[in-house]
């Protein structure tokens, strides 16, 4: 099956293009020129991955972009000007996957679709209601990993707590989680994070990982500000460890 990509720009020519470049790869293509229009497409059939302007008249794209992060996991690769470092920062805290810089340069964009697609396979992306669990699935299992009241469901790539509600993580994000539950009680420097969650270091700027911890303990840290399951480590290069708990972990 064809791998659906949607491609959020208000700029009619440049949105063309990418969608005539990216279907003669042997994608399926949404051409889309706001937010408006995502919403209506992900209403009926959501994407596997989206390419999301984020300089657009009426919603631009970092609101977009919050809306999918409410209750969705698609990988989101942003279209940025070269000087919008302080958007880019901000779409990567707030979600996004990874970003292009205009005027995108098709084959570096195509490389990017098909590395944020090996990270999220297509076929697990979850619609943007949540997915109701199972009482078995509720049981606590051998071997799985706890991060706060989430627990890390592999199979659906996802984080859901005893309740049946899901956290809506990233591609990148869910990459780091299964990368420390694999290593609980190991200080892992950003390199070898990395390495571990099926990043290219290549791919993103410097300290971009320390960003990506930084949201991933908005969501699953009982205090943000004082966290207990994933801890920083100073010294010798840095890194970061995960302090795994037998269940979950509302908080002292």
């Amino acid at each position: 099956m064809k791998s659906r990509i949607a491609v959020v720009d208000d700029d009619d020519m440049l949105r063309e293009l990418v969608v005539d470049y990216l279907s003669s790869q042997g994608y399926e293509v949404l051409s889309l020129d706001g937010g408006p229009a995502l919403r209506a497409a992900f209403a009926t059939a959501p994407a596997d991955c989206v390419i999301l302007d984020l300089i657009m008249p009426g919603e631009d794209g970092l609101s977009v972009l919050r809306w999918l992060r409410a209750g969705s996991d698609v990988p989101v690769i942003m279209l940025t000007s070269n000087d919008a470092t302080a958007d880019r920062v901000v779409g990567l805290e707030l979600g996004a996957d990874d970003y292009v810089a205009k005027p995108a340069d098709l084959r570096e964009l195509l490389a990017r679709v098909r590395s944020v697609l090996r990270r999220r396979p297509s076929q697990n992306i979850q619609p943007l209601e949540a997915m109701p669990v199972s009482a078995v699935e509720r049981q606590r299992a051998p071997g799985e990993a706890w991060f706060g009241r989430w627990k890390l469901d592999r199979t659906r790539r996802r984080m859901v707590d005893t309740s049946g509600e899901v956290l809506p993580v990233t591609g990148a994000e869910f990459g780091l989680l299964t990368a420390f539950a694999d290593h609980p009680n190991v200080v892992l420097s950003r390199e070898k994070l990395l390495e571990l969650s099926g990043t290219d270091p290549g791919e993103v700027f410097d300290r971009a990982i320390d960003l990506r911890i930084t949201r991933l303990r908005r969501k699953i840290e009982p205090v943000p500000g004082d966290p207990t399951v994933i801890r920083t480590v100073r010294g010798h290069g840095g890194g970061y460890e995960y302090l795994p708990s037998d269940g979950p972990n509302y908080g002292r």
